[in-house]
């Protein structure tokens, strides 16, 4: 069976609910749990709507994506420990983030994405699609939807 699940978090109370469940079905079946988060890529320095976007601003985007991910990372860890699930935890700045999870659960040698079904609504989810949906169809790997 699968022994070394991916899962990619937000933070969002549907993503941690899809962690908590993830944690179950690793307990049930031994496996272990790589917990991943993809950061937003800082702005590029530029000018918008007359506000320039400097270095500073793009060291102090960074930090807070840093703080975001450490956040949510632990919220992961400290689940899987309470329930004794071996887990490590990963994160990659990425503008794509369903590249950024499908490259973590190969780097990371995973055999299942685990994930929560949430993803934009309305019109962006037409135009943009939902992250969830992208690693659906570019994955190589089994992904379970968690709804």
């Amino acid at each position: 069976m699968f022994q070394h699940l991916l899962v990619p978090t937000d933070g969002s109370p549907l993503s941690e609910e899809a962690v908590r469940k993830a944690i179950a079905f690793a307990k049930e079946t031994g496996a272990r749990i790589t917990a991943f988060y993809a950061k937003p890529v800082p702005p590029v320095a530029r000018f918008i709507e007359g506000v320039q976007i400097d270095a500073e601003i793009q060291r102090k985007f960074q930090q807070m994506a840093d703080e975001d991910a450490q956040k949510i990372l632990d919220f992961a860890a400290d689940a899987c420990r309470i329930e004794g699930v071996r887990c490590t935890t990963a994160s990659a700045t990425s503008d794509a983030p369903y590249e950024a999870i499908i490259q973590a659960a190969a780097d990371k040698g995973c055999d299942l994405i685990f994930m929560a079904s949430h993803g934009r609504r309305g019109i962006s989810a037409l135009l943009l699609g939902s992250e969830t949906m992208k690693v659906l169809t570019h994955s190589k790997i089994p992904v379970l939807v968690c709804r």
